[in-house]
């Protein structure tokens, strides 16, 4: 049975170091952070609802997650195909732009949450 756990124990160790390896090395990954963190907090003073939390919550982990498959398949590019070669460029665009449509489509769902707080709150400061 000790060794369940330790298998168990192993997985979500290494994940959280995969996690790390990708914050470290990758410059986006940590502008995705730092755009979670202040989405996080524009939630907390916007007193957002619970679904609109989901919502957000979906998209930063789609964002996430992307970046984070992204890394995956730049790496094991750059195993297997060290020197430059057409279809190993066209995999890491094609991974590239599949972080570039969670983002924006992470952008699309934080307008159509936050505008309309921004726009209640400016009107009423006019």
């Amino acid at each position: 049975m000790e060794s369940y756990f330790k298998k168990r124990y192993n997985s979500f160790r290494f994940a959280f170091r995969g996690i790390a390896a990708a914050i470290r090395s990758e410059p986006h990954m940590r502008l995705h952070f730092l755009a979670a963190l202040g989405v996080t907090v524009a939630g907390f003073l916007f007193d957002i609802t619970r679904w609109e939390w989901c919502l957000l919550i979906l998209s930063m982990g789609l964002v996430i997650v992307s970046e984070i498959i992204n890394t995956a398949i730049e790496t094991l590019t750059n195993l297997v195909s060290p020197e430059w070669n057409e279809l190993a460029g066209k995999t890491k665009d094609l991974a590239a732009g599949a972080v570039l449509v969670a983002a924006f489509t992470a952008a699309l769902v934080g307008a159509v949450v936050f505008v309309p707080y921004v726009l209640q709150f400016l009107d009423s400061y006019l």
